[in-house]
């Protein structure tokens, strides 16, 4: 049987750091910098990390940089679903771009133009964004992720975010903030006090698949390990079967991966688990096939989606969910909901037998598992 190989700490990956001008007496900025320890370029007006070569083709190299910065857009904002698919009406914090791992199906190639990590450090001008939705509407429930643009935990072990923001979260009762991770980097989130308002999630897959197609991400035992420790400190979970991918003998290879889950991690802890089939813009298919020539799951037969991403005809995403969904009712608690990111009420309706409406739309039905 082969190895599986650990990588440790992502941000490991990163070993060196640019500072633009304006952030250099910045003492968040100060703090990341001296908490690296790495060598340190600091970047006059309108210049850029210097990054050979062009992208995509230096995105692995780009990933060994990390540049802090000053987000001048909207830090809060809702996720940009399309109104063909049932969105659940998360809400993302965007706290950088990228991230020191590289999974092959990572639909940031295809959105980014710079191959480096990016990191915002006027977090000031963040939780003031936070306070004017949370504390000025009361009356709406938030549920908010950092894992949009970027892994919410992968550089964490550098920038210290996480116990930041759940330290805020902890009195806002109107909102549960999740990070979403593939890395293993949780010890920070130990003693922190969150109050039941922050869920720890981790992206799942087939063994396999997150052997081969997730590079520089913790192993399925370390993920797991990982959830049962933050669900012994007191910590809502979550997990993403996200994206689901075809390929030989995939019955067997989920079918371990959520035994395994249920395993590791007590049901009633699991706020909720999300499903969603391979999906990808046309663009992202010759980026990944250059970058990762081994991997063929892109040669599937796809078809273009009513958000012009390409999908699995509509059968074979059908089995799929059908075969999942079985496996985890064997195990889940009664609370936890099971969902579909982005997919048709027809396929809700033909999968789980009802469609989000029928229970008062997708977003309740989230809300009501850490109400």
């Amino acid at each position: 049987m082969k190895k599986v190989i650990s990588y440790g700490d992502p941000a490991h990956y990163v070993t060196h750091l640019h500072v633009t001008r304006e952030c250099v007496d910045n003492p968040y900025a100060q703090e990341i910098i001296e908490r690296a320890n790495l060598p340190v370029t600091i970047l006059e007006d309108g210049t850029l990390p210097d990054i050979p070569g062009s992208y995509p083709e230096n995105l692995t190299q780009g990933k060994h940089h990390l540049l802090l910065c000053k987000h001048r857009g909207v830090f809060f904002k809702p996720c940009p679903g399309t109104r063909e698919y049932t969105c659940c009406g998360y809400q993302v914090l965007n706290i950088g771009m990228n991230c020191p791992m590289d999974c092959v199906y990572c639909i940031l190639q295809a959105y980014l133009n710079n191959p480096w990590l990016s990191f915002c450090v006027n977090v000031e001008d963040m939780l003031a964004e936070l306070d004017n939705a949370l504390l000025n509407q009361p009356e709406q429930f938030y549920r908010i992720g950092t894992g949009e643009f970027t892994d919410s935990l992968a550089i964490d072990s550098l920038t210290g975010l996480s116990s930041r923001l759940i330290r805020y979260m902890n009195d806002k009762s109107n909102a549960v903030l999740e990070l979403k991770t593939k890395c293993n980097i949780i010890k920070q989130l130990k003693d922190v006090p969150h109050n039941g308002r922050t869920v720890v999630a981790w992206s799942l897959n087939s063994p396999i698949i997150m052997a081969k197609e997730e590079l520089r991400t913790a192993t399925l035992d370390e993920r797991l390990e990982a959830a049962s420790q933050v669900a012994e400190w007191g910590y809502h979970l979550a997990f993403h079967f996200d994206p689901i991918i075809k390929h030989d003998n995939w019955q067997q290879g989920y079918r371990e991966t959520i035994r395994r889950l249920f395993e590791a991690v007590p049901a009633d802890k699991i706020a909720w688990i999300s499903m969603g089939a391979l999906r990808y813009l046309p663009s992202l298919k010759n980026i990944a096939t250059e970058r990762f020539p081994t991997s063929t799951f892109f040669y599937e037969e796809f078809i273009n989606g009513l958000d012009n991403k390409y999908r699995y005809f509509r059968p074979e995403r059908v089995s799929m969910y059908q075969f999942i969904l079985g496996e985890l009712r064997k195990y889940a608690a009664d609370r936890t909901c099971i969902y579909f990111c982005m997919e048709s009420s027809e396929i809700w309706q033909e999968v789980f037998g009802y469609t989000p409406e029928e229970h008062g739309g997708l977003p309740k039905m989230l809300d009501r598992s850490v109400s």
